[in-house]
């Protein structure tokens, strides 16, 4: 139970500071804890077999289209699942089966605003995506606008969120790793890092996209089966289950009402907002869009993750209510074993408590293999989209202007992965102590604000311009991070200050708009000859979105 404990802290810590919310400090949870070798053999057998697809993927990159884009040969159904690996994340296994158990039908709501609108938007992206880029999605804001100031602007937009995101998972990973293993935080920071990098640098997207693939398998398998065991108990009936529920549950009928999610509408609608069209503007994601072969693989990849993001979240939904009588009515599983008390470990234990209760240890380490393997994945993407963005945008199209040879751009995108592991992990031990929770609010909302404006905008609207996409996108940046830093989560928690000068958590409601605007305005004042030219450049793009015409020398422009 102790182990229990100490875990559940990390992984509430984690699963909290991926869902963007406030999390607790770090403080009090350093102590260097036993083993739990079921996770530890799981999690090594995880490992093993990612490095022999290493080894077979290190093979078969020789060019920078098989490292950026393993050689567009990922097909629909892979991709799909990729794409749903980078989404079902260890915050949405622990947090949201926590949320079911807690609020009941609020739980499912928040589920649903966290899933609905990403299919829209991706499936109104992902052909244009497919058929306008390459490497990274500046290939598309570039396009037919100024290549080095447009390229680098997302390219600084791209950094921004890699590293904060990179930073949030590193700390997490650390201290889950660290309790797994026993090892000390600084040694298991290491282990992340020099793992993520050996993916990417010998593997590069086909690694990295296999080592997604198999983790989110291993996720659906998992939540799956806890969630059958669990169901079994009540002879897989959903109307026994709720009547059940409701009637042992605090907030009895109104279990499956909504209700708490709009007490606080602006902040909700500015969460949603962020992680809607900030998943529409992660570079890791949008990325995924330029492995598959053509612009039907990548709306059919969109169609497979969606199916397998909706079924796990109805999975995660059950678990949730069947962790209300199965973990909720068993005192073992409360400090001082008084139910309706403390969970051991915190709040977001439930699926954790509900996979021992009904596989015993066994299905508990799988599940706490899967939450690290969750991170590795996801750590990994970042990595090359970040190295993506310093060797394709800013070393060979800004610097080189388009001159650079392959086999040197491959280099400069490797060394810049060593880099970012390196400024991963110092970074990871310098904030080893602090709450990070902000930064991955922050990292959705210059996502959100800077990349998915100039990004929709690029590939939608004629009179965009280089000048109105400057803005916009420089406008997005600024405003979402100036609104994270004066918000209670930084200003008062963080650096210390009594009352925040921003009264909101979330910044995309607010800085959304100010990208949308300050690109229309600027767009719309600038007669120059360059923002004539661009405009009408525009017709020959949109036949190139609707057609692929072209596409296979996207990096050509």
């Amino acid at each position: 139970m102790r182990l229990l404990n100490r875990i559940g802290l990390a992984l509430g810590l984690l699963a909290t500071s991926v869902m963007a919310h406030a999390g607790p400090a770090l403080d009090g949870i350093q102590e260097k804890q036993a083993t739990n070798w079921h996770a530890i053999i799981m999690f090594c057998l995880f490992v093993a077999l990612t490095m022999g697809i290493t080894y077979w993927a290190a093979s078969r990159t020789k060019s920078t289209a098989d490292f950026y884009t393993a050689g567009g040969g990922i097909t629909g159904f892979q991709n799909g699942l990729a794409i749903a690996g980078d989404y079902m994340s260890a915050a949405t296994l622990l947090g949201l089966s926590a949320m079911v158990y807690g609020q009941g039908y609020d739980g499912y709501i928040y589920m649903l605003a966290f899933f609905a609108g990403w299919p829209i938007i991706l499936f109104l992206m992902a052909e244009r995506l497919r058929n306008l880029g390459r490497f990274t999605f500046s290939d598309i804001t570039a396009y037919r606008l100024d290549q080095g100031k447009v390229r680098t602007m997302a390219a600084i937009s791209s950094l921004t969120v890699v590293c904060f995101y990179l930073l949030a998972q590193m700390v997490g990973a650390g201290q889950l790793i660290k309790l797994l293993f026993g090892l000390e935080y600084k040694i298991a920071i290491f282990v992340v890092g020099i793992l993520m990098m050996f993916y990417v640098i010998f593997g590069g997207m086909v690694a990295t996209t296999w080592v997604q693939i198999i983790k989110a398998c291993m996720l659906l398998v998992g939540g799956t089966l806890v969630m059958v065991l669990a169901m079994s108990r009540f002879g897989f009936s959903y109307h026994n289950l709720v009547q059940q529920a409701t009637a042992v549950h605090k907030l009895g009928p109104k279990l499956m009402y909504p209700g708490s999610l709009l007490a606080d509408p602006v902040t909700a609608i500015s969460l949603g907002l962020g992680l809607m069209f900030g998943t529409a503007g992660l570079p890791h994601i949008l990325m995924r869009f330029f492995t598959v072969t053509n612009a039907k693989e990548a709306r059919k990849s969109v169609l497979y993750a969606s199916g397998f993001v909706s079924y796990f979240f109805n999975v995660i939904f059950l678990m949730g209510l069947c962790g209300i009588l199965i973990v909720g009515q068993n005192g073992s599983f409360f400090e001082g074993g008084k139910i309706g008390g403390k969970l051991i470990g915190g709040g977001n234990m439930v699926a954790m408590h509900l996979a021992k209760a009904v596989g015993g240890n066994m299905l508990l380490g799988f599940l706490a293999a899967v939450a690290f393997a969750t991170i590795l994945a996801v750590v990994s993407g970042l990595a090359l989209a970040g190295a993506s963005a310093i060797s394709h945008d800013l070393y060979a199209r800004v610097i080189m202007k388009g001159k650079a040879s392959e086999s040197t751009e491959i280099k400069v995108s490797k060394i810049a992965t060593i880099c970012l592991g390196f400024v991963a992990i110092v970074l990871g031990i310098l904030f080893e102590k602090q709450n990070i929770a902000f930064m991955v609010g922050l990292a959705f909302g210059v996502a959100a604000a800077a990349n998915f404006p100039v990004l929709i905008l690029s590939m939608y609207w004629k009179g965009l311009t280089t000048r109105g996409a400057l803005w916009g996108g420089y406008g997005g940046l600024v405003s979402a991070v100036l609104f994270v830093l004066f918000s209670k989560s930084v200003w008062v928690d963080v650096i210390g200050n009594k009352a925040a000068l921003f009264p909101y958590t979330q910044p995309a409601l607010f800085a959304m708009p100010i990208a949308f605007l300050l690109a229309f305005i600027f767009s719309k004042l600038d007669g120059s000859e360059r923002a004539k030219a661009e405009i009408e450049a525009f017709e020959d793009q949109y036949v190139r979105a609707q057609t692929g015409f072209g596409a296979a020398t996207a990096t050509k422009h």
